[in-house]
Formats: structure tokens, C-alpha cells, sequence
């Protein structure tokens, strides 16, 4: 993610902090002292939802080692205002592995929250929930409570069955062992979306907030639908069915100019690279346009291509080929058999077979739709 600050790696696993995130701490800083109560409870604000935060990458961290286990890498963990997004390469698929992967991040809370439990107790300070609900403003004495507060109050809501909530995840897994991945998904996001209906009516009452989480959950839980019914549509097919024979080369010693040409004369947006006939990178339009703004005439496709590896094999499902593909940034991808290129594939390519396959679903239902009305008619 773009304006991102680098913080570190955790198990391979890069944490960034994005830029809104910086400037939501100076806001509750600045906010705190013009209030009048000063830089120290501005710092001691800042330094709460640092903590929470802390708890969310925890959280987030949760998902992505469990789902290591099970060979789906995490690429990083971004922090946003919002909360921590998760760049995972993919989601375990057997309903197991799902429901132990998504009762994970809410389980780390509920630990996180259990320990800070046990100090309060141990401490000998008396706490009552009622106590901490209408605090505005924290202090010294109710950070560490109500930081307990937040965790057990974060595995409640993620526990919420509905997409994009770990609890949508959990949902979908028990329904995925009686019925099919597909099928549960989309029982799993029409729940989720009855549910995001509820939270926008009570926001539109109670909380504008509530409105907020509605619209997200209802778009979250349509978009994964989606997506399960794109990726079982490209499971029934291999490469082979969108391969592009048709293709235009780069060579690593080719110029700038030379690519800005071929860019300009063709619909083709992105190139493969070779040198010597060997497969090397790929270079892409932004690529291009990068090169010849820096270098103009003398900067060469060698030295702006993207250095990509990844090579396809015609029988390969085209479902890995499409999550592979997104999760390594790859536009296009060299096909190759027997030690040669043969074609090529590009994302453009895989969306227009996914268009085609709606539009040839669509047109298979109507006349099993009008054939069903028909029986009920003659029935009656």
C-alpha cells in the first residue's frame, strides 16, 4: 500500500503504518491540548490508541501465522485509522483450516484481554464495566481496564457472521462442510448483508457509526460472493483456454523509444522481456512511460523492466494462475512448454473469459427458470 511507513518483519510478514494513521495520532494530540486538558493527557490518548492499535496488528497476526500454517502466506499487515488490513495471498479453502484460521485474530484479543483481567484482579483495583462506558476522556487508572474493555469488545464484533467479519468467515466454513464453498459463501454473504440492512437502520436512530459498518459489511459480503463464484468459474478451466498466441516481444536491449512505438501502434499494454530468447521480465506501460521520462532516447527496456519469474504451464488450473498472477502484481505472465514460449496470458484475458461464462450462465438459467414456471403452471 502507497505511503506506507516500513516498521519491521514478523515471521516474514512485513508491518507498515499508513500515512492517515500518523495523522490520526497528531489529531487526537492536537485536539486533546485545545480542549484545554493539556499535553500530557494528549499524550496519554495517543499513547491508548497506540495500544489498541498494537492489539489489532496482534489480531491481525493471529490470521496470518495460523494461515502460514496451512500454506497461505501473509505479504504484509498495513495499519489504516480504520483498523489493520491483511495482504493475504490467499485464504485457506478446506472448512477447517478457514474456521481454525478465522477464530484466531478474535482468539488473541480474548487472550489479550484475559491477561489484562488478571492483572486488574491481582492489582486489587475494583472495576465495574458500567464504570468505563461513558469515559470521554482517559486516564492513568482506566487504560489498563479499558483496554480489556476494547479487546473483548474487538473478538465480539468480529465475531459478527457476516463478510468481511471473521465471523462471516467462521459461518461459511460450517456451512462449506455440508454444502459446497460456493453455495455456503453465498448463504454466508445474503446473512451478512440482512445483518449490514439491521446495523444501517439502528445507525440511522442510535449511531451514525453503525451506518458506517452497515455499508461496509453489505459491500464487503457481495464482493466475496463474487469473488468465490469468479474463482470456481476459473477452476474449470487450465491456461490453455485463454492462452494468447498472438503477442509482441521486448528485447532486454531493445530502447525506450523502441517500446513507446509498440505501445502506440498495438492495443497491447504490457510485454514480456526476453534476451537471447529467454524469458527475463516484463515491462508495462507504466514502465515506459517511467523510463522515458528519465531517460528519454537513451534509457533502455533492460533497465526499467520488472524482473518476474513466474512462468505458466499450459495444463495449469487457471485459478492458481489468476491468484498468483494478482498476488505477485503480474499483468502478464509467459506460457511455456517443452523449454518454450508459446503464448502468453494477461489479467485482461482471464477477465473477459469471467464475462463471458456470466453471460453464458445467465442465458442457461432463463430457460431452466421459464421451464420450472411452466411445469408449476400446468401443475395448476
Amino acid at each position: 500500500m502507497k505511503w506506507s511507513l516500513y516498521l519491521g518483519k514478523i515471521q516474514g510478514i512485513g508491518i507498515k503504518v499508513h500515512w492517515t494513521f500518523l495523522l490520526l495520532m497528531v489529531w487526537i494530540f492536537i485536539s486533546e491540548i485545545r480542549s484545554g486538558l493539556g499535553w500530557e493527557q494528549g499524550l496519554l490518548s495517543v499513547a491508548f490508541i497506540v495500544s489498541v492499535f498494537i492489539c489489532v496488528v496482534l489480531h491481525e497476526l493471529g490470521h496470518a501465522l495460523t494461515a502460514l500454517r496451512f500454506g497461505c502466506k501473509t505479504k504484509g499487515i498495513t495499519l489504516l485509522p480504520i483498523g489493520g488490513v491483511a495482504q493475504m495471498e490467499k485464504i485457506p479453502e478446506k472448512p477447517l483450516q478457514e474456521l481454525v484460521m478465522a477464530i484466531a485474530g478474535p482468539l488473541v484479543n480474548i487472550i489479550i484481554a484475559t491477561i489484562l483481567g488478571i492483572f486488574i484482579s491481582l492489582s486489587m483495583h475494583s472495576f465495574h464495566v458500567q464504570d468505563f462506558l461513558a469515559i470521554e476522556h482517559i486516564t492513568l487508572e482506566e487504560f489498563i481496564p479499558m483496554l480489556m474493555l476494547v479487546n473483548f469488545s474487538l473478538a465480539i464484533f468480529n465475531f459478527t457472521p457476516a463478510f468481511p467479519m471473521d465471523g462471516g468467515r467462521v459461518l461459511r466454513s460450517l456451512l462449506s462442510i455440508k454444502m459446497g464453498r460456493v453455495k455456503a459463501t453465498r448463504w454466508a454473504a445474503r446473512i451478512g448483508q440482512v445483518l449490514a440492512v439491521g446495523f444501517v437502520v439502528l445507525g440511522l436512530f442510535y449511531n451514525i457509526w453503525l451506518v458506517i459498518i452497515g455499508i461496509f459489511i453489505f459491500l464487503g459480503a457481495g464482493a466475496e460472493s463474487e469473488y468465490e463464484e469468479e474463482k470456481s468459474i476459473l477452476e474449470m478451466h487450465q491456461v490453455k483456454d485463454v492462452i494468447m498466441h498472438h503477442f509482441t516481444v521486448l528485447k532486454k536491449r531493445d530502447t525506450i523509444p523502441q517500446a513507446v512505438k509498440l505501445l502506440l501502434d498495438g492495443q497491447e499494454k504490457e510485454f514480456i522481456v526476453l534476451e537471447d530468447d529467454v524469458y527475463c521480465g516484463i515491462m508495462t506501460e507504466r514502465e515506459i512511460i517511467k523510463g522515458l521520462n528519465e531517460f528519454g532516447k537513451n534509457g533502455l527496456v533492460g533497465e526499467y523492466m520488472l524482473r518476474k519469474n513466474f512462468i505458466l504451464h499450459p495444463s495449469m488450473n487457471l485459478k492458481d494462475a489468476y491468484i498468483k498472477m494478482s498476488a505477485e502484481g503480474i499483468p502478464i505472465c509467459p506460457v511455456q512448454e517443452n523449454g518454450k514460449i508459446i503464448g502468453v496470458l494477461n489479467l485482461e484475458n482471464i477477465m473477459e473469459l469471467l464475462m463471458v461464462e456470466k453471460v453464458v450462465k445467465v442465458e442457461k438459467e432463463i430457460p431452466r427458470h421459464h421451464a420450472t414456471l411452466s411445469k408449476k403452471l400446468v401443475e395448476t
